[in-house]
């Protein structure tokens, strides 16, 4: 039996239960890992939860004591609240017992390490908000301490979609790629409705059917581990419709327009590391 399965009875917290910190716990309840009485979600305005305890998540303002109740601790906070949370968790934290999972953009774990000690197991992750419906696409990266935990955090974000070891230096390409990039997708998709509804249809009409038909695109991919261009030519015809329209794309810009906000993203991303690596 697997330690996750085991930990059926052995909460996760989840500290910072904003929009990233709910999807991780809408994904991991959808994916029968947990229960919604076996998460803790906190949040400095516990108001702001209402509706997730109405649901039987568990709910409150008590970092600490979600910490003392759980074996995996998400910090899933700003990155300008990660320093304080730290400090004031580390007393509840034990290396025996603990794995902090940090999804905080721009904090490295050297420096989280300074808050919480040499020897607990500490992964940075970077999903994104597919994580609710158990199709991210989760980044992860740790150092030789942690290890021994890897395979135990592996197993929970695998059950909320896929995941890949980077190094930790890339991370901050990962936030831009994966998680700003489902904020790209949408747009792109959000693009392609407006298009449709140019075109005749309604705007829901529309929205569906873009965003079903970029699932596919994005299926097509994942199934049969092909290049982006190898299916594009399965649908591109000599003087056909769809190299016409890909051909304007490109004229306006398309593919330089994504390539750049996914670089200035990355950059954003690196800045964001000097305001929390300090003390």
């Amino acid at each position: 039996m697997t330690d996750i399965e085991h930990g059926a009875s052995e909460p996760i917290a989840i500290l910072g239960a904003g929009n990233l910190g709910t999807a991780i716990a809408r994904g991991i309840v959808r994916s029968g890992l947990r229960t919604p009485e076996e998460l803790r979600l906190t949040r400095r305005h516990g108001e702001a939860m209402s509706d997730l305890a109405a649901q039987g998540y568990s709910t409150g303002t008590d970092n600490l004591a979600a910490v003392s109740d759980s074996r995996i601790v998400v910090v899933a906070v700003l990155p300008q609240q990660v320093i304080p949370l730290l400090k004031s968790i580390a007393s509840g934290l034990d290396a025996e017992r603990h794995v902090l999972v940090s999804t905080v953009t721009g904090t490295s774990i050297e420096a989280i390490r300074r808050h919480v000690g040499p020897a607990l197991p500490v992964v940075r992750a970077m999903p994104n908000l597919g994580i609710q419906t158990l199709n991210s696409m989760t980044c992860l990266a740790l150092d030789e301490v942690s290890e021994p935990s890897m395979a135990e955090v592996e197993r929970l974000f695998d059950a909320l979609g896929e995941t890949i070891r980077i190094e930790e230096e890339n991370m901050a390409a990962a936030t831009a790629l994966c998680a700003c990039g489902i904020a790209f997708f949408l747009r792109a998709i959000r693009a392609a409705a407006q298009g449709g509804n140019e075109i005749g249809f309604h705007a829901d009409e529309a929205i569906r059917m873009a965003a079903q038909t970029a699932k596919g695109a994005a299926e097509l991919l994942l199934a049969n581990r092909s290049h982006p261009e190898t299916e594009i030519d399965q649908v591109t015809t000599p003087n056909g419709c769809t190299i016409a329209g890909l051909n304007e794309m490109e004229n306006r810009g398309f593919s330089s327009a994504l390539i750049g906000g996914m670089v200035v993203s990355a950059r954003r991303a690196v800045q964001l590391l000097p305001a929390t690596s300090s003390e």
